[in-house]
């Protein structure tokens, strides 16, 4: 080899860091839409701009939910067991009228009690670890057993005994693991969840019960709001929410508006939802030259809706919900109250405030990693207790080298497990034959 050719091979490999895992991301969405197809109409997008992306949203006839769109395989895939009794993927009618109102029932909790909950179990999951010592953890790993506790015990109005914590957290982990495509499906893990559930309502004594379903529909309709969505997304939140305290100045913990601005800052850069689709059940009309015909189905965008409007730029500045109202901002953290907002928008900010305060108040967080959207790596952070050194700079700059190389290897593990999701939710056609079987 000559020196030429080793240092362009240096360079290559030095560099594979920076350039394989867009190659890998580019690579899968061809394949992702070779297998299912152009899927739907973007918005914002061509046809559809930022102005009137809430009001589509929230058009009546912007209802379908899971029929008729191919991308709905893929979805109740990830989603099993019970995906025909999440709330999010039940098409408009009196049932999901019933399951919706349930869920608005078990969430409407005071603000007091929402605050003490998340307290207390954010507390538990704190003492952990080592007290006089600097922490390694994964954010999303360390909280996702305080909302694990907190759901259970809104849905069962008891405390969370460890078994149950540990069953809902190994549901949730490979929930939002196989999304990610950075692991595949562990159907036994899910299935220790339901049948506890399942045993519990029919021992009497789970609280929450759905008129008109039998034992087993109530049981995936708890597994999917409760303890797989309601779960996933606070842990996720709660993972942006930290890291950004990890590698932006964090506001004082007794103060709740410094804090709200920074959580709003958070959700807004780093949104939860990607992308969310409605199918149309009637022709929207957008404006004098574009009509969406029914049956189209809209992929709803918050990312790049939330980087349009008065606070458009990408750069972190809690500060600027000083000035820009929230109403005008293009900011929908919770989705849009017309068409099927988060159930929880109500006691979810009070938690996550709640959260948040009881971490900064014990420990100083440090993270040199990237701080990305989707966030597969988890949010690898520092937490040292308050009063104590945190990790010096080389110790974050071999956590940063150590993540960017670990991106690599996670690259190509989301390519070949992600493609092997997708072609095996396309032949096992859960919504689609669901709905042949049903014929309405």
């Amino acid at each position: 080899m000559t020196i030429a050719a080793f240092v362009v091979a240096a360079v290559l490999l030095w560099t594979v860091p920076r350039w394989l895992p867009a190659m890998v991301v580019r690579l899968r969405e061809r394949i992702f839409v070779r297998v299912n197809g152009v899927e739907g109409i973007p918005v914002p997008g061509p046809l559809v701009g930022p102005e009137h992306f809430e009001r589509v949203y929230g058009d009546p006839a912007a209802d379908g939910r899971s029929r008729g769109a191919g991308l709905s395989d893929l979805f109740w895939y990830w989603l099993a067991p019970g995906p025909q009794m999440h709330q999010e993927h039940l098409e408009p009618g009196e049932r999901y009228r019933v399951v919706a109102r349930t869920t608005r029932r078990v969430l409407a909790v005071p603000h007091d009690r929402c605050d003490d909950l998340a307290t207390a179990a954010t507390r538990r999951a704190l003492d952990v670890l080592t007290p006089r010592r600097t922490a390694a953890v994964r954010l999303r790993d360390l909280m996702m057993p305080v909302w694990a506790e907190v759901f259970h015990e809104l849905v069962f109005d008891e405390p969370c005994p460890t078994a149950a914590r540990d069953l809902i957290v190994a549901n949730a982990n490979d929930v939002v693991t196989a999304l990610k495509a950075t692991g595949l499906r562990h159907m036994d893990r899910r299935d220790r969840l339901t049948r506890y559930l399942l045993g519990r309502l029919e021992d009497g004594t789970c609280p929450v019960t759905l008129p008109g379903f039998t034992a087993q529909e109530t049981t995936w309709y708890l597994q999917g709001a409760f303890f797989n969505t309601a779960v996933v997304q606070m842990s996720e939140a709660m993972a942006h929410i930290l890291l950004c305290a990890a590698q932006h100045p964090a506001p004082p913990y007794a103060d709740d508006d410094a804090l709200d601005r920074f959580i709003d800052e958070t959700l807004r850069v780093h949104p939860l939802f990607g992308i969310a689709h409605r199918i149309t059940s009637a022709p929207i009309v957008v404006d004098a030259s574009v009509t969406l015909p029914a049956g189209s189905v809209l992929l709803f965008n918050y990312l790049a809706y939330q980087r349009t409007g008065p606070a458009a730029d990408a750069a972190f500045d809690p500060d600027r919900w000083l000035s820009v109202p929230r109403r005008e901002a293009h900011f929908i953290p919770y989705g849009v109250t017309a068409n099927r907002a988060c159930p929880a928008r109500g006691a979810a900010p009070v938690m996550l405030r709640a959260a948040t305060r009881e971490v900064l108040r014990r420990f100083t967080l440090a993270s040199a990693v990237e701080h990305t959207r989707s966030l597969p790596s988890r949010g690898p952070a520092y937490l040292t207790p308050v009063g104590l050194a945190g990790p010096g700079r080389a110790r974050l700059a071999a956590q940063r080298l150590g993540d960017r190389w670990a991106g690599v290897g996670r690259s190509v593990r989301q390519l070949v497990l992600g493609t092997w999701m997708v072609v095996d939710a396309r032949r096992q056609r859960l919504c689609t034959s669901f709905f042949e079987e049903v014929g309405t």
